[in-house]
């Protein structure tokens, strides 16, 4: 059988800061990790957004075009 170091509110507070720190670290990876999710979100929208005026816009002058070659005949 192992015999094991007795407890004592030494190694407790030991123990507790280290879980402090582990926490505080997953803390701050989560903030990184959102901030990169949102930024990617932001991005993806505006390239949605993008899209939907090239879209418009590329409508539109295809428009104009019909419209050039009804003239045109």
């Amino acid at each position: 059988m192992e015999t094991s170091e007795p407890v004592d509110l030494n190694f407790l507070a030991c123990q507790l800061q280290r879980l402090t720190t582990d926490v505080a670290s997953l803390r701050d990876d989560m903030q990184v990790l959102t901030s990169i999710v949102l930024r990617q979100d932001g991005t993806l929208t505006a390239l949605l957004n993008e899209t939907r005026a090239t879209h418009g816009q590329i409508q539109r002058m295809g428009d104009r075009i019909r419209e050039l070659e009804t003239t045109a005949t």
